[in-house]
């Protein structure tokens, strides 16, 4: 079981009056804002050895403590599904989705999802956002065929996330048409 981590940050001028979540964010970027408030109030989050609020105006040379609890285990079956993987190393893999294979599990799909195969498959798997999941960090919709990047570790994962949402990650999409759109479309 991964353990959790700590992060302590002193509040600087161009921090003043930011809400304590907003300020988080902008540190700890590889969170989401929803989970950082999460651990905000469950009293995860000190600002000067005091309990703190989400809603909290961050002061100049504020001392501002974060405890990251571990991921939970995943409540997610792993499930023997064959996976076409292109390329794979101690710290991510690239697989080849096919077409009719749904990533996530969700609102009525909670086997056979590309998640269950990366459960069976992989034996450390990124922690990023609290939840001890495969580090896939973008997705291809069900009907759509191609390659995915996953994170096996925390430290890919958080790389990985910052070149898709600054996107500087190339990436090229084909589409094959059935037919001919009309004029007008």
């Amino acid at each position: 079981m991964q353990s959790g981590k700590k992060y302590k940050f002193f509040a600087k001028k161009s921090d003043i009056n930011l809400r304590l979540d907003r300020f988080l964010a902008s540190q700890l970027s590889y969170y989401s804002r929803s989970f950082l408030q999460k651990i905000i109030n469950n009293g995860l989050v000190h600002v000067n050895s005091r309990i703190a609020k989400a809603s909290y105006k961050v002061q100049v040379e504020d001392l501002i403590e974060v405890e990251i609890p571990p991921p939970e285990p995943s409540s997610i079956e792993p499930e023997d599904i064959p996976l076409n993987i292109v390329y794979e190393d101690s710290h991510l893999l690239v697989l080849n989705k096919p077409a009719g294979l749904v990533v996530h599990p969700g609102a009525g799909v909670r086997q056979g999802t590309l998640v269950n195969a990366l459960m069976h498959h992989c034996q450390n798997l990124s922690g990023v956002g609290g939840k001890m999941r495969p580090g896939i960090v973008h997705r291809l919709d069900k009907n759509t065929s191609g390659l995915l990047v996953v994170a096996k570790d925390d430290r890919t994962h958080v790389a990985l996330q910052e070149q898709f949402s600054e996107k500087t990650a190339y990436r090229e999409y084909k589409a094959i048409v059935w037919w001919l759109p009309k004029d007008e479309a």
